[in-house]
């Protein structure tokens, strides 16, 4: 009898080992998402992984998101970020004017917008975001969540998310504190103070320090943060030498490296040359390490696309290069800019991902255009709940918006 005892028992043991061993095994095979070994960093010309893996990172922009411009959002009337911010807070007071932007991005990007892009076979997203996403104004009013803490509660659940379906995140300063540009889309129109010799400016530049050392200091152990991009075409509206000038020779870039680097020596940095190729200096002269160099492209020929593409490479030698928007006008096609940067070993997002406005339904401009008769938030007149309405569910993709085509007509067969 004992040994019969005995015998089950053993059995038994045997078959709870083999089960705990099974389900341990079926977990490890269906387990997802970015572990330390997929932390990014630069190899010569490429991109790779800690296992050594050369990594082309192949993406979309999540424009209007965190950052508007009127011709992409649900909105109407010609209006950058900042004025639209400022109608809502003189209408409903700064509280209200903030709910409602959250409302907006609680549902223009949701778990089911990564879920398509993952789908598609995008291994990446770029996320512009701004300063007010962070500081209710340019004098350093931080914005705090219920905890009494610096609120980066966006940022943090876009790469949480983003880390379990095993997309890279570059992080993307579309509009740094006092504006890199005058262009409308770092997020108000005309009024470039970055880069001031004065006291405001200076103050403009150590309030963008603090922002940068904030995200890196709480991004620096994540492998899902391909890199940080310091700005968005700074200095994107005027000629080449002034582009120089101001990132290059009063060292914008130099000093949030210098920022970036002193709470995180990990991650990639890239520096965006934007229109030019000679906007930038050889990274080795500034000691710089483990960085990227960025272009913009919307032009319109093939054969300007490929000098640009190419002559970029040429003269930056040292980096790995990357495509951080692009759209082919006219007779630029989309064949051929995807051929030139595979075999030029560019990285490259699109722009963008979803967008409103007449004829975005079929636009290449994005891969979800709003459908035909989209309701459109009038800032001026509509009461605090109908723009909370119109900014609700009705902006989700998949309730208000389309498949436009424009992955099956160019993108898919070149992921």
């Amino acid at each position: 009898m004992k040994r019969f005892v005995s015998l089950f028992l053993a059995v038994i043991t045997a078959f709870s080992v083999c089960s705990v061993a099974f389900a341990q095994g079926e977990t490890a095979n269906t387990a997802t998402g970015f572990t330390s070994e997929d932390f990014l960093e630069t190899d010569g010309r490429n991109i790779v992984n800690q296992k050594g893996e050369k990594v082309i990172l192949k993406g979309v922009n999540l424009g209007a998101w965190m950052i508007w411009e009127d011709w992409l959002c649900p909105y109407e009337n010609s209006l950058d970020h900042y004025t639209a911010l400022e109608i809502l807070t003189d209408r409903f007071g700064q509280d209200k004017a903030y709910e409602l932007m959250n409302t907006y991005m609680d549902n223009w990007i949701t778990e089911y917008d990564l879920d398509e892009i993952k789908k598609m076979g995008f291994n990446a997203v770029r996320v512009p975001f701004w300063f007010r996403n962070f500081y209710y104004d340019d004098k350093g009013t931080k914005i705090l969540d219920e905890n009494g803490e610096w609120d980066f509660s966006r940022l943090e659940w876009v790469v949480e998310e983003c880390s379990e379906r095993e997309l890279y995140v570059v992080l993307d300063m579309h509009g740094a504190v006092g504006y890199q540009s005058d262009a409308p889309h770092n997020g108000k129109k005309g009024s470039v103070g970055l880069y001031a010799d004065t006291e405001q400016g200076e103050k403009y530049r150590q309030l963008t320090d603090e922002l940068w050392t904030e995200i890196a200091t709480r991004f620096k152990d994540s492998p899902a943060v391909a890199m940080y991009d310091l700005l968005n075409e700074p200095m994107c509206d005027v000629d080449a030498g002034e582009i120089e000038r101001r990132i290059n020779n009063e060292m914008i870039y130099t000093r949030l490296y210098d920022t970036v680097r002193a709470v995180d020596s990990k991650h990639i940095i890239t520096m965006e040359a934007i229109w030019t190729a000679i906007a930038l200096p050889m990274a080795w002269t500034k000691g710089w390490d483990n960085v990227v160099y960025q272009v913009h492209f919307y032009n319109n020929s093939n054969f300007i696309f490929n000098l640009f593409a190419w002559f970029t490479k040429f003269i930056y030698a040292d980096v790995p290069m990357m495509m951080g928007e692009f759209y082919p006008h006219q007779k630029t096609t989309w064949e051929n800019c995807f051929n030139t940067l595979e075999k030029a070993n560019y990285s490259w997002f699109l722009w963008t991902y979803k967008a409103t406005g007449h004829g975005m339904w079929e636009s290449d401009w994005c891969l979800r255009g709003s459908k035909d008769g989209f309701e459109r938030a009038k800032l001026e007149t509509d009461s605090y709940e109908e723009i909370a309405r119109k900014w609700g569910e009705c902006i989700r993709t998949e309730n208000g918006f389309q498949n436009t085509g424009h992955y099956d007509r160019n993108v898919k067969d070149h992921i």
